[in-house]
This record gives C-alpha cells, sequence and structure tokens, in this order.
C-alpha cells in the first residue's frame, strides 16, 4: 500500500510527466462517458445525481430567465408604445384629411350651387372667398380676395347662389370691401315678383331685415311676396332675389306701409361669392348722359313754354 501509494503521489507530483498525466485523464474521462451510457449502475446514478443537481441549475437559471423575461417585456412595451404613438398620429392624421375632405365637399357643394345660379344671372361672373367680417355691429361691411387686379371696380354686385348680397364700395389692388344689402347706407331698387309693383329695399342695420320705404297704405303687398331686384340703376342684374316679405303693417292715418323683407342671400353662412359684370352696366353711361340731356333740355325748354303761355 505504502508503495501504491507513494506511485499515485509521485504521479500526481507537480511537474511530472504531465503529458503521461493528461492522457490518463482523457482515459478515465472516456470510461465514466462510455460507463455513463452503457451501465445501469451509472444511470441510476445519473438520474438521483441529477434530482440533486436541479435545484441548483434552477436557481442558477433563475435569474438569466427572470432576466430575459424582463428584457423581451421591456422590448415589447416600448415597441407597443412606439406602435400606439405612430396610430395615434395616423388617426390625427386621418381625421385631419376627413375634416379638410368635408370642407372641400361643401366648398364643391357652394361652387355647384354659385355656377348653377350663372345662367339667370347674365353677364360675367368670378367667384370671390371672403376674408374677414367687419366686428363693428353698425357696420355691414367684409372684405373680399378680389381686387383691382381682377378688374373690380366701385359700385359691383355681389351675389350669392340664393340673392343679392351686396355691392362694392372700396377696392385694392389684391381686395375690395363690400357694403351688404343689410347696411344701414344700403338701397336695392326692386318689384314685387307677384304685382310687379316698384319699391326700394334699404338695410335696417341688422343681418336678417330688410325695410321696403315709401310704399303706400294701398298697395297690395303680402306676407311671402318675393321681392326681386329691377334693374333700375343698371347696378344689380334684373331679376334676382333680394327678400321675402315677413311683415307687412298699414297703420291709420299714416300713407305708407311698414313692410320687413329677410333677405334671402345667406349674408351669415355664406363663404363664396359671385362677383358680376351685369350686361346692363354698360348702358350706365349712355342712360346718364340722356338723363343730363334731358334735365338740361327741361331748363332750355321751361323759359320757352312761360312765354307762350
Amino acid at each position: 500500500m505504502s508503495h501504491g501509494g507513494f506511485v499515485i503521489r509521485l504521479f500526481f507530483k507537480r511537474g511530472s510527466w504531465p503529458n503521461l498525466r493528461a492522457f490518463v485523464y482523457l482515459v478515465l474521462a472516456l470510461l465514466i462517458m462510455f460507463s455513463d451510457h452503457y451501465s445501469l449502475r451509472f444511470q441510476k446514478f445519473h438520474d438521483k445525481l441529477s434530482i440533486i443537481v436541479l435545484p441548483i441549475q434552477m436557481l442558477v437559471d433563475a435569474p438569466i430567465k427572470t432576466v430575459h423575461w424582463l428584457a423581451i417585456t421591456i422590448s415589447t412595451q416600448k415597441d407597443l408604445l412606439a406602435e400606439n404613438a405612430e396610430l395615434k398620429a395616423q388617426a390625427l392624421f386621418l381625421k385631419s384629411q376627413l375634416q379638410k375632405l368635408l370642407a372641400l365637399e361643401k366648398e364643391n357643394k357652394n361652387l355647384r350651387q354659385l355656377l348653377e345660379s350663372k345662367p339667370y344671372i347674365g353677364g360675367k361672373t368670378v367667384v370671390a372667398q371672403l376674408l374677414a367680417v367687419d366686428l363693428d355691429p353698425t357696420l355691414q361691411q367684409v372684405i373680399l380676395d378680389k381686387g383691382r387686379r381682377d378688374k373690380v371696380y366701385v359700385g359691383q354686385p355681389v351675389l350669392d347662389p340664393y340673392g343679392i348680397m351686396g355691392q362694392i364700395i372700396q377696392v385694392g389692388f389684391l381686395t375690395s370691401k363690400m357694403l351688404m344689402i343689410t347696411d344701414t347706407h344700403s338701397a336695392v331698387p326692386v318689384e314685387d315678383y307677384r304685382t310687379n309693383m316698384r319699391a326700394i329695399a334699404v338695410g335696417s342695420g341688422q343681418i336678417d331685415q330688410l325695410f321696403l320705404i315709401n310704399v303706400p297704405n294701398t298697395s297690395d303687398v303680402q306676407v311671402g311676396d318675393l321681392f326681386v331686384s329691377s334693374g333700375l340703376g343698371l347696378r344689380f342684374p334684373i331679376g334676382y332675389p333680394v327678400g321675402v316679405v315677413t311683415q307687412v303693417e298699414k297703420p291709420t292715418g299714416v300713407g305708407f306701409a311698414k313692410i320687413i323683407l329677410k333677405p334671402t342671400a345667406h349674408l351669415n353662412r355664406t363663404q363664396q361669392v359671385l362677383l358680376m359684370w351685369p350686361e346692363q352696366a354698360a348702358l350706365k353711361p349712355d342712360v346718364m348722359q340722356q338723363l343730363q340731356n334731358g334735365k338740361v333740355g327741361a331748363i332750355h325748354e321751361s323759359p320757352k313754354h312761360r312765354g307762350n303761355s
């Protein structure tokens, strides 16, 4: 025994036969692997050993699995947050596109209505956009996006698909100012569509009211009558709607009736309007000249008539 122990100690002594030690280790490892694979005793031992080692493996694997799970969870949460943010951005973009489409659809509808009204008015027309509304409650004025560059002129009529809105009172190079028919400074020659009775519609200062002035108490005017532009004055197109009678009062002892119209134009809702160049406007210089000549002739003839009488 002492001789064998000496041999083993000599074999494992540091620095002695290193190549032989490696060879012995290799042979032992192969024998153990062979016995573990083919020997039932070693398999039973291996099974018992695996039961003992399993808790240690689970204990070692637990932190690794936890770290891996946390990494996947964090990565998934980041992906979900990024995807959620992207979906929210897409939803907002689609909503904005939908609003734009709705606005375009409304604008196209207004344009179709404007173009459908064109055959009834005659003359050249141009679509204009409302830019601003005068905030002064005593004024009924708006700014349009057409000006001198577009041949806009003072006194030019402005319409919407439902009626006369007003006339241009000031012109800049790119924009112009429109006076609504409801402004107290506005007056439109009109006639009753039912009876052809002529009158003047003036603004009341309120967005939904017009007054007819100098209408005799005996006139045949009824609630619901439509008044259209008469074309007198050669400013507004002939026969375009102005207002509908909503109230008629004929007080006793007064020579004129109180008649209120509601404008047919959508004065507080329209965004696009028609600027028009009426065909009869070209006749205005000749008509004014003839009126002037008539006045001059009357002045010259009046002394002769007095002398003859």
